[in-house]
């Protein structure tokens, strides 16, 4: 019930809606005041074929290009009671019998987004990767190779690509069991079936130490000033010609900003939040060492304090 003006009643009356004709109708007079409208509130009636699921979702997921139907099949599934039985069966029959050429595609974009969910992807970095497992299975070369170990490489590609970098262990922590010389083979065939097919080198972005600092400091709990100490020392560390991984770079400013906070963290913690092995991030360190005073920010620590410093 509600209130609406009347054109009939020449006032303002209650009305009645009328959810199965979309219908407005005056309470007093029976003057339908609106027709075929539209409810856009939620639905709550269930189109789900089997009774304890409450689903009242009635379509699809989306359309999926990278599908040869677009991923709008449809899956005849069994009905409930006797009755059905022997429809169920044999058009069931007849469905299986008809292979269905994605269903390969269709398992490898679900461990695909099932990997990028646990990592907290983006579903861009989803969709690159669901990209470049297609163009590597149209050249039916990948066959006999480690499944997992070229879905990880996929993702890992994807994140290169995206601007979003993940380490090998990061993608190999939720691999399926691929390991990380797995991973690094899968990524380097992969990368050369790219670049087969489309004539040209493939373009997997720059990696900064940047790209990886923050969430390091997340993993390790850092606050907001050590964090923002250690933003500022890797990208002074950029201007200078220092040989090592970003990845381990930005493990040894953390372990060089830490060391001057009150709370120092010890090596072993950095080593197992960054996946860097402890003597690279020595190693790292020392190439560091010399140019301390250049890349720490002097509102967080003073000459005093980096002197205090332990030398490699």
């Amino acid at each position: 019930m509600g209130d609406a003006y009347c054109t009939d009643c020449k006032k303002h009356t209650e009305v009645v809606f009328d959810h199965s004709a979309g219908d407005t109708v005056c309470s007093e007079c029976g003057l339908v005041l609106e027709s075929h409208s539209i409810d856009e509130t939620s639905e709550w009636r269930t189109f789900a074929n089997e009774s304890n699921d409450n689903d009242p979702v009635r379509v699809g997921g989306p359309t999926n290009p990278l599908l040869t139907d677009g991923g709008l099949s449809t899956v005849i599934s069994k009905p409930n009671g006797t009755t059905g039985d022997y429809l169920s069966s044999s058009l069931g029959r007849w469905q299986n019998r008809g292979a269905n050429p994605d269903r390969g595609l269709i398992l490898a974009f679900k461990t695909i987004a099932t990997m990028a969910d646990r990592l907290g992807l983006v579903s861009t970095i989803k969709d690159r990767a669901s990209e470049i497992f297609k163009k590597v299975e149209d050249q039916k070369s990948s066959r006999g190779r480690n499944q997992d170990a070229i879905l990880a490489a996929c993702l890992y590609i994807a994140c290169r690509q995206e601007d979003k970098p993940r380490t090998v262990k990061e993608i190999c922590s939720v691999a399926n069991g691929a390991t990380k010389k797995e991973i690094g083979r899968a990524k380097e065939y992969i990368v050369k079936q790219l670049e087969v097919e489309m004539g040209q080198a493939v373009d997997m972005g720059t990696i900064h130490a940047g790209d990886f600092l923050r969430r390091f400091c997340s993993n390790l709990g850092m606050n907001n000033q050590a964090m923002k100490a250690a933003q500022e020392a890797v990208k002074k560390s950029e201007e200078i010609d220092i040989r090592r991984s970003p990845i381990s770079i930005a493990a040894a400013v953390i372990y060089i900003v830490t060391q001057l906070s009150e709370q120092k963290k010890p090596l072993r913690d950095i080593s197992l939040a960054t996946g860097v092995a402890e003597g690279t991030i020595r190693n790292a360190y020392k190439d560091l060492y010399p140019h301390i005073s250049k890349i720490i920010p002097t509102w967080y620590a003073k000459e005093e304090d980096l002197k205090n410093l332990c030398s490699p």
